[in-house]
């Protein structure tokens, strides 16, 4: 993969008509190799990004960062600048280089997309979220996104917000066997987890209809989900595996 085939994804996720984000809202990131990964760059906005809005960074140094955290955010500012690969570049990393750099690492992602869609936070913003993390209203959801959405507590952006995902993504993987495709960020927004473009795409367009649907269900009545049981079929499904792998195709 280049790095275009990461500007073009972050260029889509941020095409104004998706409203998926704004401004300088959203970050993405790709892994290079076991040492390295792409990540954009602070201030870059989504919809006009170009290779120059990204960073090659270390892993190493950026996943010390979350198990041992610098006193003082002008140490966790300086660590973060030198896991830079280019030393000479003016760039800095996005505040969420951290989380980028463990959910690539813990889970196997090669692509990952977060965003701010208005249609997800609508949800993620009040008394709903944690159904709409854990339950499923319609089995492509499921076959999507998966049995269930890793939900994370609000925590401040930046290296906070990285040590409790990692902390729940850890008891996802635990209890299901498998990394979440899904990460959905209380009062925040929404991580797709991929091994292609195709599906960070598939998954942030999978969750966002889920939120519209949610959204309408509660303005006629109260939500009807799926059973636990229909959930699991559909999710270890032969048929519905082969689909998902065909959807995630580039």
């Amino acid at each position: 993969m280049t790095l275009q085939t990461l500007v073009d994804m972050t260029r889509t996720l941020g095409e104004p008509h998706r409203n998926y984000v704004i401004i300088g809202e959203g970050n993405t990131s790709h892994r290079i190799d076991g040492n390295t990964f792409y990540v954009k760059a602070s201030g870059q906005q989504m919809r006009t990004i170009t290779e120059d809005g990204f960073v090659a960074v270390h892993f190493d140094p950026i996943l010390d960062l979350l198990d041992n955290p610098p006193k003082t955010r002008t140490e966790q500012k300086e660590r973060m600048m030198g896991a830079r690969v280019d030393q000479d570049s003016a760039l800095s990393p996005s505040i969420e280089v951290s989380f980028h750099g463990m959910l690539l690492h813990e889970t196997g992602a090669k692509f990952v997309g977060h965003t701010h869609p208005t249609a997800v936070n609508q949800l993620l913003c009040s008394n709903h979220a944690a159904d709409f993390a854990h339950k499923r209203l319609f089995p492509d959801h499921v076959v999507l996104c998966g049995p269930e959405a890793a939900l994370v507590p609000y925590a401040d952006p930046g290296l906070p917000l990285a040590i409790i995902m990692r902390k729940r993504v850890r008891e996802f993987m635990d209890k299901h066997g498998e990394s979440p495709r899904e990460i959905l960020l209380a009062n925040h927004g929404l991580i797709a987890l991929g091994s292609s473009v195709q599906e960070v795409m598939n998954i942030t367009a999978m969750s966002v209809k889920a939120a519209h649907t949610m959204v309408g269900a509660l303005s006629v009545g109260e939500p009807v989900f799926m059973d636990a049981e229909d959930v699991q079929h559909i999710h270890t499904r032969p048929d519905e595996i082969q689909r998902r792998n065909m959807f995630a195709e580039d």
